[in-house]
């Protein structure tokens, strides 16, 4: 699709700087599978991630500390292997850290290292990531956790591209480019003491800001596509028929609030479920814990209760020399109406299958999913 898209520019002589982009973008993807084969391929065509795309190619041929800012998901480890494997440094460690994995005595005794003795139990001699990630990259994710004392000694590594390790004297100087992730607003954090500002203008010779998923409307379906074939490949199925029609309307609909991490894991649960059906995907799995039972009305007791679908009284045709009917009997929002009658037929079918909700949704002609879907629309997941 984007060589297509920029062979068509070419022909038509009309070469926009998204087509120039989406090119730069697969040239770098392919020079980064080449640098490692491993290299998750990063896969968007709006222009906010084509625009992210583009700084990172620019950053990497340069040793300044990079940061990375985005929500959970949204791809920040990603970035950092591009910028490594882009870079010159591509053939040297990647070395990866998440800094809230560890309380803050093993965070800076793994970070920097320390020697035999330096602490209750350190028997021997560590080396630290900083020292194994000698003439490569450091990542440093979750950065905002870290403890003022720590970002104090990464502040001097920064600054002198040196430290010592816990218990030791020597000096010891490594040559490790820096790249430090967050989803935390570090300006907020530093006015507030949490962080310290003088670490934070070190850090921000340049952040790059990944979007959240939400807001690259255009990247969801074709993202969901690819983890899709990616699914059904590992599944040893052979064939992937695409999603229906309502199905790509939920995807894009959908807030995305674990953003692209979220979407994989959706998209590979759909998919698993979905069997060896050669039909295009109409059911997707957006909660492995939604239940289709809902809870019983608090004052039930359990016991059932009659109820019938409530039927949509048409209103009487009028002919052009027909008395024309009172404004009462039509609803003044005719929207308001629609909703209201949908609400009530939810509720009744509810009722009637005995909150079971995959019964209501036969009741209803609706797929399991299309009525999660407007249950959550309504406010009635918990009725």
């Amino acid at each position: 699709m984007i060589i297509k898209d920029f062979l068509q520019s070419r022909r038509n002589n009309s070469f926009s700087i998204r087509s120039v982009l989406l090119l730069f973008g697969l040239i770098d993807q392919l020079v980064a599978n080449m640098a490692n084969p491993r290299t998750k391929t990063l896969i968007g065509e709006s222009n906010s991630f084509l625009e992210v795309l583009e700084q990172v190619s620019h950053l990497t041929s340069l040793n300044r500390p990079v940061l990375v800012v985005g929500e959970r998901g949204t791809g920040k480890e990603l970035i950092a292997e591009r910028l490594h494997f882009l870079s010159e440094r591509w053939s040297r460690p990647l070395v990866k850290m998440n800094c809230a994995a560890l309380n803050q005595e093993l965070l800076e005794s793994e970070l920097f290292g320390h020697e035999a003795g330096a602490f209750t139990g350190a028997s021997k001699k560590h080396i630290g990531r900083f020292e194994r990630a000698d003439g490569g990259t450091l990542f440093l994710d979750e950065l905002a956790t870290m403890s003022l004392q720590t970002q104090e000694k990464l502040l001097r590594f920064i600054e002198y591209g040196e430290f010592e390790r816990l218990g030791g004297s020597s000096t010891i100087d490594v040559d490790v480019r820096l790249v430090a992730a967050t989803n935390e607003h570090l300006p907020t954090l530093a006015d507030k003491g949490r962080f310290r500002h003088d670490l934070l203008d070190r850090l921000a010779f340049d952040v790059v800001t990944l979007p959240p998923l939400r807001a690259r409307q255009e990247d969801i379906v074709l993202l969901a596509e690819h983890y899709a074939l990616n699914m059904c490949k590992e599944l040893h199925r052979p064939l992937f028929t695409g999603f229906t029609h309502e199905a790509r309307m939920l995807l894009e609909e959908y807030q995305w609030p674990g953003n692209v991490r979220e979407l994989k894991n959706v998209i590979e649960r759909s998919i698993y479920r979905h069997g060896d059906n050669e039909d295009p995907i109409e059911d997707i799995l957006f909660d492995p814990f939604d239940s289709p039972y809902a809870p019983l009305e608090p004052h039930s007791k359990g016991v059932p209760q009659q109820h019938t679908i409530p039927q949509v009284e048409s209103a009487p045709i009028v002919g052009p020399g027909d008395p024309q009917p009172s404004v009462h009997h039509f609803p003044l929002d005719i929207q308001e109406h629609l909703q209201q009658q949908e609400k009530d037929c939810l509720r009744a079918a509810l009722q009637k299958a005995q909150f079971n909700q995959r019964e209501a949704a036969k009741l209803l002609r609706l797929s399991y999913h299309q009525l999660r879907g407007k249950l959550k629309k309504y406010h009635l997941l918990s009725d």
